[in-house]
């Protein structure tokens, strides 16, 4: 893609996360990509769904998956109002979107009170350190899924 089309789509982001605030979403809006076409797009709907994943990204990535009828979106490119949370970011990587093209930087977003600093901090300390209690429970089975996996010859890799 040129950079008048990267220029259109981010554009797009942006117009998209502030129409989102009008309708009563938070301020923050994304689409994916394919060929440069606009598969999807959509705002965040975290207040309006009460769901604390419906970022804009994770809703985006939702909406072309369902569109495309499959969870491996290789070839696409995700527009970003804003840098993606850590939650947002790892669904980039599982959904193995290609690019991701950011408008405002995370510490934008923190001026305005969307802070992921804490969430960063804690996912580099070790369990015991966490200001959520995290305990990893030993069970003598809990490898069993995984191998029962590895065994299937028919599965879908991902």
């Amino acid at each position: 893609m040129n950079t008048k089309q990267h220029n259109d789509f981010i554009k797009r982001a942006i117009d998209l996360a502030k129409d989102n605030v009008a309708k009563g979403g938070g301020p923050f809006g994304a689409l994916v990509v394919k060929d440069g076409i606009l598969v999807a797009e959509s705002g965040n709907t975290v207040g309006v769904d009460n769901d604390p994943t419906a970022h804009a990204e994770v809703n985006a990535i939702r909406k072309a998956a369902a569109v495309l009828n499959t969870f491996d979106l290789s070839g696409c490119v995700i527009y970003s109002s804003c840098e993606p949370c850590p939650m947002c970011l790892g669904a980039v990587y599982w959904a193995r979107i290609d690019e991701l093209y950011f408008a405002a930087s995370r510490f934008d977003a923190e001026k305005a009170g969307f802070s992921d600093s804490a969430i960063y901090h804690e996912m580099a300390l070790p369990f015991e350190k966490r200001s959520i209690r995290t305990t990893q429970l030993e069970v003598s089975n809990a490898g069993d899924p995984f191998v029962i996996w590895s065994k299937l010859d028919d599965k879908t890799e991902y």
